[in-house]
């Protein structure tokens, strides 16, 4: 008699009528909310922080590139000392004072300008000083050298190369960024949801089989039905966790950002500033219309599709092996020797995927460890984006679902000789032994 049906819903209504279950479900989205806000809040805090600086130029050439901005004071000095600058500031509390010394030449002027501060200062405003530094002293270096300014900065041209396939498909530089947006994000849920659920499905053996449950269950059910019910039922009550999280989640962004009056743009690092500035300078219109060529170029049918069926194939393949190790120790501690080579190919997957798909997506390298099935999931996922043959996303799935069944047939092995194994620590040697049973 099939009593898969009946243990699957046994495993997903323990899962989640579990007290421990029900709290993370709603907590763990209020935690990662409130940290993000936090982190939203500091950061607009940090940058609408008002800071006033002092400068004095005893060159008299550079104070005016210096311009008020809605966070930031320039504090001009005339005909004042160093020494009386700095009690100054120290008087009036300013963020620092930026002192240019004046020098024979140019180039001696860049190499003894200082900023003294009471504490250390920000990399933000001290990378902004020296850009604008930069600019009107090379500025002045052509002047002195008899160089027409003006005529260079219109003799300046802006290439932005079009990209064209030889179909006649047009994309652009962003196209890289989407598609390697979506391959890390489906190799982090993957590795995540991976972890995450493969740990309870190992718990959950090792829990019925320390308090003997397993005794009584396996003498009315096969020891392959169990496993692919605990499986099965641990990752229906996962989706639904999952789906609960995402939905509470969006919900608790929206409220939080709208009551608190968060702005998350205002998490920009200085990197990512600097990245839209040179996006801006492209123009807006421009990039818009990038944006919505990449956006079409993307297969959207196939990544979802495939998405699916290498998502829930890999995790089916890495639970198998979960509840394989669950089953052959007696505690979470005898767990991490077995670990280590579960995890190895899913860390390994996602740094070929990261450092060498975006590089090379169609190269040897992609292009093997997208067929092997412990790495296919999440590099067959990102190397799709760009554009894979039907046949060989095919092949990687038949491969993938073959091992599988292959995974689970050995782990079934495993899983019917240790549920009943105590009180011992087993060897790699002994479950090659047990597979012989």
């Amino acid at each position: 008699m099939n009593h898969l049906p009946l243990i699957i819903k046994r495993e997903y209504l323990t899962k989640v009528r579990n007290k421990s279950f029900i709290v993370m479900t709603f907590l763990s989205p209020m935690i990662m909310i409130a940290l993000v806000a936090v982190v939203a809040y500091l950061s607009q805090l940090n940058n609408n922080k008002e800071r006033t600086i002092a400068i004095l130029d005893e060159t008299e050439m550079l104070s005016s590139v210096f311009e008020n901005t809605e966070n930031t004071t320039y504090n001009i000095l005339e005909a004042t000392e160093l020494k009386d600058a700095l009690e100054l500031i120290k008087d009036d509390e300013s963020y620092g004072l930026l002192y240019i010394a004046n020098t024979d030449s140019i180039a001696e002027i860049a190499q003894n300008i200082k900023f003294f501060s009471e504490e250390s200062p920000s990399l933000t405003v001290i990378s902004g000083l020296e850009r604008k530094l930069e600019r009107r002293l090379t500025d002045l270096k052509l002047e002195q050298d008899g160089v027409d300014i003006e005529q260079i900065r219109a003799s300046k041209t802006n290439i932005d190369i079009a990209q064209e396939s030889f179909d006649g498909q047009k994309s652009s530089k962003i196209d890289n960024l989407l598609k390697l947006a979506f391959g890390g994000i489906a190799g982090y849920l993957l590795f995540m949801f991976i972890i995450i659920y493969g740990n309870m499905i190992m718990r959950s053996v090792i829990e019925e089989k320390t308090s003997r449950i397993i005794e009584v269950i396996i003498s009315s059910v096969k020891p392959i039905q169990l496993m692919m019910g605990k499986i099965i039922g641990t990752s229906l009550a996962g989706v639904t966790q999952f789906a609960i999280w995402v939905v509470l989640g969006g919900l608790m962004f929206v409220i939080v950002s709208s009551i608190f009056g968060i702005d998350m743009a205002q998490m920009q690092t200085p990197q990512q500033e600097m990245m839209n500035q040179a996006m801006q300078s492209q123009g807006t219109q421009a990039m818009a219309e990038n944006i919505i060529i990449s956006i079409n170029n993307l297969p959207i049918t196939n990544l979802i599709v495939a998405f699916m069926f290498f998502f829930i194939g890999g995790y089916l393949l890495y639970s198998s092996l979960y509840a394989a190790i669950g089953a052959a120790v007696d505690n979470e501690t005898d767990t991490q020797q077995f670990m280590l080579p579960i995890l190895m190919p899913l860390i390994l997957a996602v740094y070929v995927g990261v450092f060498t798909v975006i590089e090379d997506p169609h190269g040897t390298v992609s292009t093997v460890f997208s067929f092997i099935p412990f790495t296919s999931p999440v590099v067959m996922l990102m190397r799709i984006p760009f554009g894979v043959p039907m046949w060989q996303q095919i092949l990687s799935l038949l491969l993938l679902i073959g091992t599988f069944m292959l995974a689970v047939w050995f782990a079934a092995k495993i899983y019917r000789v240790g549920i009943l194994m105590y009180g011992k620590k087993p060897s790699y040697k002994e479950l090659f032994k047990w597979l012989k049973y």
